[in-house]
């Protein structure tokens, strides 16, 4: 029997492991001696991730929850390596599968490698270069322990080439984020209330900050929505907020009728939002990934990316943190002149099998 421990610790991370929860449960149905547990480390409490969550994504609540969150960085850093590696000794995996590059994927790594138990790291390999970015310290000390690689892209597979680690720990596979997106696109459905009824497909836009360097400063932030709004020429802007974003906006006094900001939206809804938006601003990585596969145009407001793919392949620009920047990447977008999406290799819905199938031969 095969044991995986699948770790998880906010909700970008769920949405990853959502198809290898399925695809596993795939296996076993074929007869496959494959069993896991899902590990949820609390590291965000999130009203959001309610029953109902789980049930968007169709998989089962998990078997437990590390209650990790709150405190400094190295506070939770440090509890959730503590609870997890009591959760590791009583019930041992064969494989930890770890996410993305929050706090626990960093913490459940470390934990899972002092006791000698081999790490597997989806979205292994990307980076940013910006080590003032907690995520990238994650990946990077997270990818030095890791045993075997399930990658994105080919930039990622030349980076940890170039860390030195052999072609049969990198395993280029796809997105599971984008799984997700593929297997939830027609249960996609319109956010209820009056601000979502009268938008018109193309005619709106979606945006999300949250980001430091984005919203902790309020004159900027103050002067990047003046230029969203006016590079959007009327058309309505949807501003799910978050809630790091919320205090600093309270202050500011931006009241443009045509900015609705609104509660964080749950998965299906939001996304049904960025499928029909004439274009997406964001300083998020995975909106990136989501907009470029439903060929919808989206503007970064970041200095660096770790999904370069979204921009050599994808419908995704990087404009920078300044607001002046933005005239002429929104003056192109509204008039229909933006970039196609080109095609990722393998952000095709069936990265989770692939990850599955080569679990099952490694570990066989």
């Amino acid at each position: 029997m095969i044991k995986i421990t699948l770790v998880a610790g906010a909700r970008p991370n769920f949405m990853k492991i959502a198809p290898i929860v399925h695809a596993v449960q795939s296996k076993q149905k074929e007869g496959f001696p494959i069993s896991y547990r899902l590990v949820h480390t609390g590291q965000h409490y999130d009203k959001k991730m309610s029953g109902d969550f789980f049930e968007q994504l169709n998989i089962p609540e998990p078997d437990a929850n590390l209650g990790g969150g709150g405190g400094t960085q190295a506070e939770q850093t440090a509890s959730i390596m503590v609870a997890f590696e009591k959760e590791l000794m009583a019930n041992r995996p064969d494989l930890v599968i770890v996410v993305g590059d929050v706090t626990s994927t960093l913490a459940c790594s470390i934990a899972a490698k002092k006791l000698v138990i081999d790490v597997a790291h989806v979205e292994g390999g990307i980076r940013s270069g910006d080590l003032s970015m907690p995520e990238e310290i994650n990946r990077m000390v997270t990818d030095s322990i890791t045993d075997h690689f399930f990658t994105t892209s080919e930039i990622a597979n030349n980076n940890l080439r170039k860390l030195g680690f052999s072609e049969n720990q990198i395993h280029f596979v796809g997105n599971t984020m984008i799984d997700t997106l593929m297997a939830n696109m027609e249960k996609l459905k319109r956010p209820e209330g009056e601000v979502f009824d009268g938008l018109i497909p193309g005619q709106y836009f979606v945006m999300t900050m949250h980001r430091p360097a984005n919203v902790d400063q309020e004159e900027k932030l103050k002067e990047m929505i003046n230029a969203i709004m006016e590079g959007t020429q009327g058309l309505p802007v949807i501003f799910p907020v978050h809630p790091r974003t919320a205090k600093n906006l309270q202050n500011l006094g931006i009241n443009d009728p045509k900015l609705y900001m609104t509660e964080p939206l749950p998965y299906l809804e939001f996304n049904y939002l960025v499928k029909h938006a004439k274009g997406v601003i964001t300083d998020s990585g995975g909106i990136t990934e989501e907009a470029s596969v439903m060929d919808v145009p989206c503007i970064t407001l970041r200095n660096n990316t770790e999904r370069a793919e979204t921009i050599e392949l994808g419908t995704n620009e990087l404009v920078g943190t300044n607001p002046q920047n933005l005239q002429p990447y929104l003056e192109k977008l509204m008039r229909d002149e933006w970039k196609k999406y080109k095609g990722i290799p393998y952000w095709d819905g069936k990265t989770a099998e692939r990850i599955v199938d080569k679990i099952i031969e490694i570990y066989s």
